[in-house]
């Protein structure tokens, strides 16, 4: 395909772009607000020369905190533009970078749709110095306008699954120039390069930097909240935590828990995606699960709850004894549900969608449980496995399995939570390394 096709396939879809805003608006309003973004059309004025970072969603928002965080302090006379494709993602960056902590530097704004026409207004409106696509995000008619108005634009911390090279393969010189057109690739792995090469031949150079996710630190009042939570709905019973689960996952989830047979057993839920919390809430009342939300101690009750927890000596949960299942519905608090668990399970990967993050459990000190389906992160969860910090279990029978052995057996939880926490350690420095890369292509 070459780009005048794509250019032609972009424009027949985007008259019914407006129906799909309204589509999911119907389940997550988020998509109705600042429509107009999407088409090139800001508001937003920046008083300083403009770093641009392009966060698709929520953790690649994430995985850009400490370099947006080291470029706030490496250059204080710029701003940083954040841009997403998803409300989540936008949330996610208005959340780590709100304007009480870091004033005007941090703002945050949509991508335009990749036509011709949108993409020139955005980059008419902010002029930035330098523009940064975190992981994998191609769109082919914003990176040749970036190369006709001589921005610098670099693909960092990118990622490249198999599966992912394989379709972009498809796509033959569309792809290669694209990847051409850019001013430097930085890679997390090895074999990530391998592809990425690959892809864009032999003479686009291509370095590995390692991953700007084992450089994330946990908010600092990460363990407090997770210590209160497990006070307020656990006690002392045991807590089992279902991370960043996907669409069918759930029900997987709950099989599992119920060939554990553990009646002690709390099991932290926390969906993927926001707009699915209603969803997993209808499937555990139709399974006469007692259970209760995370919500509801995010309201007045919960410095009272708080406070009722960090009375209760006895080791009994403040909530009632009977629940079953916390789901966890609120955002922006994956840390502290870490805190509040004994064992993860990283979802995503029970079925064949690719695996979520699994480094941030690691961070937290936690024993990891993964699926059979971990593509987007093959190498991470092979390194972890094999030092011990991560087990692989292949069906719901076996996570039931993995269970019953770890729970009973506390040493072995100790020294996968020791070997998580030495696995993150061992794998920093991504940050400044990609500090290094970017230095040159911004103007003093």
């Amino acid at each position: 395909m070459n780009r005048t096709l794509y250019t032609l396939l972009l424009y027949l879809v985007l008259p019914f772009t407006p129906l799909k805003l309204l589509w999911r608006g119907r389940k997550q309003k988020e998509y109705l607000a600042h429509w107009q973004e999407r088409y090139g059309f800001y508001r937003q004025r920046f008083q300083q020369p403009v770093i641009w970072l392009h966060c698709v969603s929520v953790g690649e928002t994430r995985a850009a905190e400490p370099l947006v965080k080291a470029l706030i302090a490496q250059y204080p006379q710029r701003q940083i533009l954040l841009t997403h494709t998803t409300p989540t993602g936008r949330a996610t960056s208005q959340q780590l970078f709100s304007q009480q902590r870091f004033g005007e530097r941090v703002k945050s704004a949509y991508l335009p749709y990749d036509v011709p026409c949108g993409v020139r207004r955005f980059l008419k409106h902010f002029k930035p110095d330098i523009g940064i696509i975190m992981e994998t995000e191609l769109w082919f008619n914003l990176i040749a306008a970036c190369k006709q108005r001589e921005v610098p634009l670099l693909l960092v911390n990118a990622r490249l699954s198999e599966k992912s090279a394989q379709g972009y393969a498809k796509l033959g010189k569309l792809v290669q120039q694209g990847l051409q057109s850019l001013t430097a690739i930085a890679a997390q792995t090895l074999e990530d390069a391998a592809r990425l090469q690959q892809l864009a031949g032999q003479d686009v150079p291509v370095q590995v930097t390692g991953n700007l996710k084992f450089d994330v630190t946990p908010p600092e009042h990460a363990a407090a909240i997770g210590q209160q939570l497990r006070n307020i709905v656990a006690g002392k019973r045991p807590v089992f935590l279902a991370a960043s689960t996907r669409d069918g996952e759930e029900r997987l989830i709950l099989e599992a828990i119920k060939l554990a047979n553990m009646p002690d057993l709390l099991t932290i839920i926390v969906p993927r995606h926001p707009q699915r919390f209603d969803e997993v809430a209808e499937l555990l009342t139709a399974n006469s699960l007692s259970f209760v939300r995370r919500s509801a101690f995010l309201k007045e009750s919960l410095e009272k709850r708080e406070n009722e927890a960090e009375q209760n000596t006895n080791g009994k949960a403040i909530v009632q004894p009977n629940v079953a299942v916390v789901l966890g519905d609120s955002m922006g608090e994956m840390f502290a549900y870490y805190a509040a668990c004994d064992i993860a399970f990283i979802g995503g990967s029970l079925l064949p969608l690719g695996g979520q993050n699994l480094i941030e459990a690691f961070s937290m000190g936690k024993p990891v449980l993964i699926g059979p389906h971990t593509f987007n992160f093959a190498q991470i969860t092979g390194m972890a496995i094999q030092v011990g910090a991560a087990l692989r279990v292949q069906s719901p029978e076996a996570l039931a399995q993995q269970l019953q052995q770890l729970f009973a057996n506390s040493p072995q939880r100790q020294s996968m939570a020791a070997t998580a926490l030495a696995f993150c350690a061992q794998n920093q420095g991504a940050t400044q390394r990609t500090l290094a890369l970017l230095a040159p292509h911004i103007k003093n």
